[in-house]
């Protein structure tokens, strides 16, 4: 079986470089082209190196970057991995999915158009039927989107608690790592030894990303779920992996043991079709009393494939009629481009590739 051919858009930034390290010898797609601006024309990816906890290939670091072209792009590529600004993502994403790409995209631009999915396959795989809603849809194009890092740390625990004991309130409080802010992140002297309380839009995403996640899509619209969340985000010296402490009221009353089951437990349709990408346990719960760090867990998930595809959750507490917890997770990986490569997978399991 031929493999499908896709670009990877913003290949010199962090999460270009993932889309790669997650695209190296994937069984369904093949790389057709890296793609960037004009001032990195003619490179070779080990010239612009960001991404320094993988070994690529040689063949991955001696691939030349182009300069991002649509019309090249729509001859030449099924689908495209977007890890490009928000500015320049929205028209460029718009474009390429009227000539007929399938893009599925890193960026926030497009995340709450009426017709756009925020995907995350073990959670709202049925979202995926606001494609064919879309206006490119007729020309086989259409968007994608990941969620927000932050975001998508905590949704999969979240959904696995809706389902077994039902949402009502969600406190949380981030503590975010270096590399969401893009390469080189945050300056140095705001960042070592410190902590900034700030992240900006990013409290309003989580508040309303969740909603539409967690929610349904029928009869041509989005349902927001109904619970509440209420966020509170913070930049702390961390390289890689999102640590967010949790407060959660629920409609049932679960002992500790039966929410660490419908955690531990939980599995989603990226399991049921056992997409490449997918962790075996997409939630994994520790029970020591300093579990989890990103020290220790950021990389968590299995096979190989999924490695920083998992999410960890640790002190999980009762306490006032509310359940507290802490969930981690890689917020390049699986909060980034391995979110974005794992809803191909999903599309492409679904025919719509």
């Amino acid at each position: 079986m031929s493999k499908i051919k896709v670009a990877v858009l913003g290949a010199t930034g962090m999460i270009g470089q993932r889309f790669v390290q997650m695209l190296e010898d994937h069984p369904w797609f093949e790389i057709e082209g890296l793609y960037a601006s004009e001032k990195s024309e003619g490179k070779r990816l080990r010239e612009v190196l960001k991404v320094r906890d993988f070994g690529f290939s040689e063949d991955s670091l001696d691939a030349r970057v182009r300069v991002l072209d649509v019309k090249h792009i729509s001859k030449n590529a099924r689908v495209a991995f977007s890890g490009i600004p928000s500015d320049l993502a929205g028209p460029t994403e718009t474009e390429l999915s009227l000539n007929g790409v399938a893009v599925f995209t890193n960026a926030g631009s497009h995340r709450m158009d009426p017709h756009v999915p925020i995907i995350i396959p073990e959670i709202n795989p049925s979202h995926l039927d606001a494609v064919n809603d879309q206006a490119s849809r007729n020309g086989g194009g259409f968007i994608v989107t990941n969620a927000n890092c932050s975001s998508t740390g905590i949704a999969v625990p979240l959904h696995a608690i809706r389902e077994s004991f039902g949402l009502k309130q969600v406190f949380v409080s981030t503590y975010q790592a270096l590399s969401g802010a893009g390469y080189p992140g945050v300056p140095s002297l705001d960042a070592v030894g410190n902590v900034v309380p700030f992240i900006d839009h990013e409290e309003e995403k989580m508040e309303v990303e969740l909603a539409k996640i967690l929610g349904g899509y029928s009869k041509g619209g989005f349902e927001y779920a109904d619970f509440k969340v209420m966020a509170n985000c913070a930049r702390v010296p961390v390289v890689d992996g999102h640590l967010e402490s949790l407060t959660i009221e629920t409609r049932d009353s679960p002992s500790l043991d039966e929410l660490a089951d419908a955690l531990a437990g939980f599995r989603g349709e990226a399991q049921k079709l056992n997409l490449p990408s997918a962790p075996v346990r997409p939630v994994i719960v520790r029970t020591e009393n300093n579990r989890p760090q990103p020290a220790f867990d950021v990389m968590a998930g299995s096979p190989d494939r999924a490695r920083g595809m998992a999410s960890t959750v640790g002190r999980l507490r009762q306490s006032n009629g509310y359940y507290k917890m802490f969930a981690l997770s890689h917020n390049t990986l699986r909060g980034g481009a391995g979110g974005s490569v794992l809803n191909a997978e999903l599309a492409k399991a679904k025919g719509l590739l």
